[in-house]
This record gives structure tokens, C-alpha cells and sequence, in this order.
């Protein structure tokens, strides 16, 4: 298992293979269909998103309230298949990658190929575990979504399984 450390360069992504498996230390940001949501309406309206897109990396989840003396409660992935339709155009704008929860459509496969991005698969189930590994977390934007608002996380050794990688291969169909 590998360490790697948020954000990303061009030779970490080149250097991962679908199948892989990796702990994952630095920045993330939640951001479910509702955000998504949000987030496409304040690109549509030419206005500032919340958080530079950038090589940022999107954890698609909705963090549950922590407890006392922790950084944040359960925090499994979601299905990423819902977020199909925004992954594209927020690569486009420079996203470096995204962790979620199962298969990703062959338009999100091929904009990860062009874009040298990663698609890093967390283990459903696990939602405790990911808490645990969130070391502080910070509501910054569309606190009335409550659980769906996005949330900056510093997470550290966070197990992933690149699901797709910086060429396009995929373990989906392997």
C-alpha cells in the first residue's frame, strides 16, 4: 500500500494503476448531488465557487455530526453514478480527481483520461473507519444542506483503490 499526499503532481497520477491500493493524506472536499447541484448554479452565474477546483478532490459523502473530542462522525462514500453528470465539466475546470463509491460512466472514464485525473474508490461500509481518519473538518459553503453541505477535510492515511486511473483503465472492466 502506498502513501500519497493531496495535491496530487502529474507523476503521482502516472504513477498509479487501476487496482492499486493507497493511503491518501491532505485536503479533500464533501460534496453530494445537492451540492453538485449548487455548485453548477454558481458556475452557471460566472460567480466564485467555494474552494478552488484546481487540483482539488471531491469526496462524494455527507460527513455525519462528531463526536465529542473528534474531527467528524461517519463519513462513508456514496454512489458516485449520481454525480455522473457534473464529474465531466468540474474536470474540465481542473478537478484532479474524485473518491466515491462504485462505477463511474465511460464519459466521466474518458474525461479522467484526458484530464490526467484519478478516481479513487473507498469502501462502502466503512463509513466509521473514514471518520476516524478525518483529522479536522470545516463547513464552507451551503450550511442549510446540512449533511450534503460541502465540508473541507484534512484527512490522513485514508484507504482507497484507484478505481480509474490517469489513463482511463478502470477495475470496473478488468
Amino acid at each position: 500500500m502506498r502513501k500519497l499526499s493531496l495535491p496530487l503532481s502529474a507523476r503521482d497520477v502516472a504513477s498509479l494503476h487501476a487496482g492499486d491500493t493507497v493511503l491518501l493524506s491532505g485536503i479533500v472536499y464533501t460534496a453530494r448531488d445537492c451540492a453538485h447541484k449548487r455548485l453548477f448554479e454558481l458556475l452557471d452565474a460566472d460567480m466564485v465557487l467555494p474552494f478552488s477546483l484546481k487540483g482539488a478532490f471531491i469526496y462524494y459523502a455527507g460527513p455525519c455530526p462528531a463526536r465529542a473530542g473528534k474531527a467528524c462522525g461517519s463519513c462513508g462514500p456514496t454512489t458516485s453514478a449520481r454525480m455522473n453528470g457534473y464529474a465531466p465539466r468540474l474536470l474540465d475546470l481542473g478537478l484532479g480527481g474524485m473518491i466515491g463509491k462504485g462505477e463511474m460512466s465511460e464519459e466521466v472514464r474518458r474525461a479522467i483520461a484526458q484530464h490526467g485525473a484519478v478516481y479513487f474508490a473507498a469502501i462502502g461500509g466503512a463509513g466509521a473507519l473514514y471518520g476516524n481518519a478525518v483529522k479536522r473538518s470545516e463547513l464552507i459553503a451551503f450550511p442549510e444542506l446540512l449533511a450534503e453541505a460541502i465540508y473541507r477535510l484534512e484527512i490522513e492515511d485514508f484507504p482507497l483503490v484507484v478505481a480509474i486511473d490517469g489513463a482511463g483503465n478502470t477495475i470496473y472492466s478488468t
